[in-house]
């Protein structure tokens, strides 16, 4: 059980891992970070093997919860236009990039599997917002493109879709956002140049 998914078992009384382990968690100076799911957590696995360092639970365990709860929230005007994320990402993609995209590039763009993409290229062209052509010179390959209806369908959501997530982020300051960004983007381009050397 990891701290994403583990849920508390026994009512913390204060005393149990903090009585043997004064480590500090992260984000010690913030109330909130001493009570949050994560906090709960971390104190039961340090009240079973307090000689282990959590700190990478207290970090990736928070980030994974973050990501869960922004999903749930922002994908509200995306079901009003009864698309998914993944679709709209992918709608997104082929929007931002501004031009024809083979389901390879697409399945990059959005960090998603070929099966995946396939699979939603199929139900976005069922719905007119894009259509595939074949390539001239490789029938083996395909190019995606939006239909008008897409464009405008991506266009009309994208502004709504940006409110939305300003509203949810507005539980943080400004300033509060901008230092998260920040630590975030250097955690997000340091972990993509090693992930590939720590998965062989």
């Amino acid at each position: 059980m990891t701290a994403t998914n583990a849920r508390p078992t026994a009512t913390d009384t204060g005393t149990g891992g903090a009585a043997r382990d004064e480590r500090p968690e992260a984000g010690a100076g913030s109330d909130a970070a001493q009570h949050d799911t994560v906090a709960s957590v971390v104190r039961q696995w340090r009240a079973v093997h307090p000689e282990l360092d959590t700190g990478p639970m207290e970090v990736i365990g928070r980030i994974n919860r973050c990501a869960a709860l922004l999903q749930q929230a922002e994908d509200a005007p995306l079901r009003r236009a009864g698309l998914s994320r993944a679709e709209f990402d992918l709608l997104g993609a082929l929007r931002r990039t501004g031009h024809e995209l083979t389901p390879g590039e697409l399945a990059r763009e959005t960090f998603s599997s070929g099966a995946a993409v396939t699979k939603r290229i199929k139900q976005l062209t069922e719905r007119g917002l894009v259509e595939r052509r074949g390539d001239t010179r490789d029938r083996r390959v395909a190019h995606v493109r939006l239909t008008d209806a897409g464009r405008d369908l991506v266009d009309g959501i994208l502004p709504e879709q940006l409110s939305y997530e300003t509203a949810v982020l507005s539980v943080l300051a400004p300033e509060g956002q901008g230092e998260l960004a920040t630590l975030l983007a250097d955690l997000l381009s340091r972990l993509e140049g090693r992930m590939g050397a720590l998965r062989a």
